[in-house]
């Protein structure tokens, strides 16, 4: 007997994924967690003629988590259109015209608002800011570069897994028994409770995701753990469990897919991997996983680097690439922070950078210099790197110039209030920041300062606002809402 169909009793949702683009449609997927064992009615879509069905994903203690994708036509200039259930609420989305560039939204941390106050509702999150600018900028692509959730959070739920964590549990060896099922059910409720919250519903209903996972989404322990291993030891084996139920979480939640199924834009896939990768026209956007094969002495895996290449050809058409990195790709004064690495606290390092020039890790991150470079060089298409912050979530930016190659990196502010820095640690990254550094031979790395200000590193929370001219030329502005600057720069 067919199930049971009714109005869905939603716990979450609908959270709204981008797909891509195809023959002038925009393909988008729509996720829900529903209470019960009731099977949702069908979505109603404008322009989409057919209902679209469910599709089931998964289910986690009676809490079910349905799927809808579709494709919308496209128009000569965007639109607005409305899905949602027959007799039950509707949502509105902007699509973008058949020859639009996609206006983007870039923010980093959004889950990293701490716990609910009484009202029930996070004070320090910027979603009703980004709702008001969203009206006027109509953003068509909300792309989210890590710390969707509070791994911290998330581990402090966890006694089992903090204890596997301490240095003391993970020399003996193998995970204890349910610790991943612990983390599973910690990651889920919390990811309800934060998500829910009216504003930050809003945001995620109405305006398409592209997210990839970072550190924060795993927590200081385990990734401070997973990213320092070596490859084959007893750590690898006891942490692996942790790292995959993390992953899991994060596979359903931040690219609404589960792992025998993946959507067509996760182009790691075949790898094992997290990389989603979106031609737009004349544009391309391509985010990289770099932490389902990192250890203390890579970031990816020699099968990704053998995809890599492939990956970027796909983008030899268009005018501009942002590549999402998570933590930055291009970082201020390395040189200067190798030989402060014995004085500086490790915790103050890591926010100042991924330090991907340290002795480990610098044949690799040349390796990607040279190979973004390269390609960079032999199709004409410009590459933007976007990341998080720097120094506690500041926002700046950054250029390598040198051999015939223009790479500008932009650091996206933290998205909460959570977390600043204190004053000597401003004084010393502001320092830092204004020292051009020379990490390859022949080329430069500078942060110019903004003329508003005179300072390059922005303090407070915000997120990157960017848009394409007519030639493909990328206009940034950082949003800071509470500043009244305008810090903007054209690439």
């Amino acid at each position: 007997m067919a199930p049971r169909r009714a109005e869905p009793s939603i716990l979450l949702g609908p959270i709204l994924y981008f797909r891509g683009e195809q023959r002038d449609r925009w393909w988008l997927s729509a996720l829900f967690v529903l209470d019960g064992e009731v099977e949702p009615d069908d979505l109603r879509v404008d322009g989409v003629t057919l209902p679209v069905p469910p599709r089931h994903l998964t289910v986690w203690r009676r809490r079910h988590v349905w799927r809808f994708d579709f494709a919308v036509p496209r128009g000569m200039r965007d639109t607005d259109v409305t899905y949602g259930f027959p007799d039950g609420p509707r949502w509105n989305v902007v699509i973008p015209g058949r020859h639009s560039f996609p206006r983007i939204a870039i923010l980093y941390g959004s889950g990293m608002t701490g716990d609910a106050g009484p009202d029930g509702a996070p004070p320090t999150a910027l979603w009703p800011d980004l709702l008001a600018q969203h009206t006027a900028d109509r953003y068509h692509l909300l792309v989210q570069a890590g710390g969707q959730i509070d791994g911290d959070a998330v581990m402090s739920v966890s006694l089992q897994a903090r204890a596997l964590l301490s240095d003391a549990s993970r020399r003996l060896g193998p995970a204890l028994p349910g610790v991943a099922e612990e983390l599973m059910a910690a990651g889920f409720d919390r990811l309800l409770r934060v998500w829910s919250g009216a504003a930050t519903a809003s945001a995620l209903a109405t305006i398409p995701s592209v997210m990839m996972w970072d550190g924060a989404d795993l927590g200081r322990l385990l990734a401070a753990a997973w990213g320092n291993r070596e490859e084959g030891d007893a750590a690898s084996r006891s942490l692996r469990p942790l790292l995959m139920a993390t992953r899991r979480q994060v596979q359903l939640f931040q690219t609404g897919s589960v792992a025998d199924s993946p959507p067509d834009c996760l182009w790691g896939a075949a790898s094992g991997t997290l990389a989603q990768g979106f031609v737009l026209g004349e544009a391309g956007l391509l985010a990289l996983d770099l932490w389902t094969d990192r250890n203390g002495r890579r970031l990816l895996s020699e099968r990704d680097w053998s995809l890599l290449p492939d990956w970027l050809d796909r983008f030899a058409a268009c005018r501009h690439l942002i590549l999402v990195s998570g933590r930055p790709l291009l970082t201020p004064a390395a040189a200067l922070l190798d030989r402060l690495g014995g004085v500086l606290p490790s915790r103050l390092r890591n926010r100042l950078g991924d330090h991907r020039s340290s002795p480990g890790r610098h044949a690799e991150w040349e390796r990607m210099v040279r190979t973004l470079g390269d390609f960079s060089r032999r199709s004409g298409c410009r590459i933007t790197v976007a990341s998080r912050g720097l120094a506690g979530g500041a926002g700046a930016r950054g250029v390598l110039r040198g051999g015939g190659l223009e790479m500008w990196q932009l650091y996206a502010p933290n998205f909460t209030a959570a977390e600043q820095p204190g004053r000597w640690r401003a004084r010393l990254a502001e320092p830092l920041a204004l020292r051009p550094d020379h990490p390859l031979p022949a080329h430069r790395f500078e942060m110019p300062a903004f003329a508003e200000n005179g300072r390059r590193l922005l303090h407070g929370p915000g997120w990157i606002a960017c848009s394409f001219d007519a030639k493909g030329q990328l206009h940034a502005r950082w949003c800071l809402p509470g500043d009244g600057g305008r810090y903007t720069q054209a690439i």
